[in-house]
């Protein structure tokens, strides 16, 4: 496991219970470096939406944990918001919630001189994803070949 791995995963072991607590879901963390500076990301949820409130409540919280336990070797900025609506999928909870759905695919490299696709999310596995396109195509990317994949969104 990584260093940056690491830090993600205690800060989730950290983040699990208050966000339970509060009836959110932890959605994802990350730690990634942007220009000269660390950032500590926790992406929190609840069905009706996420306020400003609510991230400052969760964020005050883990703060003070992370200031206790001062396990990042790092100076980083920590924040605490929604996903938002492009929120990628990554986990089974996010596939799960997400079958019947329309999603966007981006793959790494071409496929059939493309790298964007739009479907119904039809299946998952491990190590494929199925939609079935318009026009009733169906493909099956391997998850290793995919950049992104995010529910779609029409303004």
């Amino acid at each position: 496991m990584t260093k940056r791995e690491s830090y993600e995963q205690k800060t989730e072991d950290i983040l699990n219970p208050i966000v339970d607590e509060y009836g959110f879901e932890l959605v994802d963390v990350e730690y990634v470096k942007e220009g000269s500076t660390w950032y500590l990301r926790a992406y929190i949820d609840k069905p009706d939406g996420i306020s400003i409130d609510d991230c400052e409540a969760v964020s005050r919280r883990l703060s003070d944990i992370l200031d206790e336990k001062d396990y990042i070797d790092e100076a980083y900025i920590l924040e605490v918001s929604s996903p938002g609506l492009g929120r990628p999928l990554k986990k089974e909870k996010d596939y799960k919630r997400s079958l019947g759905k329309e999603v966007e695919i981006r793959t790494y490299r071409m496929i059939e001189k493309q790298k964007e696709f739009t479907g119904i999310l039809k299946e998952y596995d491990e190590t494929t994803v199925t939609i079935e396109e318009d026009g009733g195509n169906v493909r099956t990317f391997e998850k290793a070949d995919i950049a992104l994949i995010r529910l779609a969104f029409d303004f």
